[in-house]
């Protein structure tokens, strides 16, 4: 198993990550079309870039040669933000998200940072879930306005060792 860098060579790969996991993960939690247009907006060339060109960087995660999922990490003043971190269906369960959020664990601590930091979506109980076992809490309930929809997210952190 190995995390690594990714470049704009793998943006199909996480591309179709994201499609995989998104159309499983949030089914029933959000229209759509509001996830046909999240993956477009994101996980299209021109989403990478931008992302890129704001300072995220992101990580694949790959199992016997099978990129199973991947993070994307943003330092941001005293934190480390997990601006993405996604698996296939077949990866979850395995624990793969804890070693990726071991991973932005050990790359803050690398920068001196002492948290961590995400969003998660409130009607996504299985992430939601999943990041109250890895040591995370609430900080904070939002509602974004995102072009014509609403991100309904809970800001969730973790104080590191």
């Amino acid at each position: 198993m190995e995390i690594y860098k990714a470049t704009a060579l793998d943006w199909e790969s996480i591309s179709q990550m994201a499609e995989q996991s998104w159309r499983t993960g949030y089914a029933g939690i959000l229209a759509e079309e509001q996830i046909d247009f999240m993956l477009s907006r994101s996980y299209k060339e021109q989403g990478f870039e931008e992302a890129t060109q704001k300072g995220d960087t992101f990580f694949i995660l790959r199992d016997e040669g099978i990129n199973v999922g991947f993070i994307t990490i943003l330092p941001k003043g005293d934190l480390l933000r997990i601006e993405k971190l996604y698996l296939v269906p077949t990866g979850q369960g395995k624990g793969y998200g804890k070693q990726l959020i071991n991973f932005a664990a050990d790359k803050a601590t690398e920068l001196g940072l002492p948290y961590l930091e995400l969003n998660v979506n409130r009607g996504n109980t299985n992430a939601y879930n999943f990041y109250l076992k890895q040591g995370f809490v609430v900080t904070e309930t939002v509602d974004i306005p995102y072009f014509a929809y609403v991100l309904d997210d809970f800001v969730m952190q973790r104080k590191l060792a």
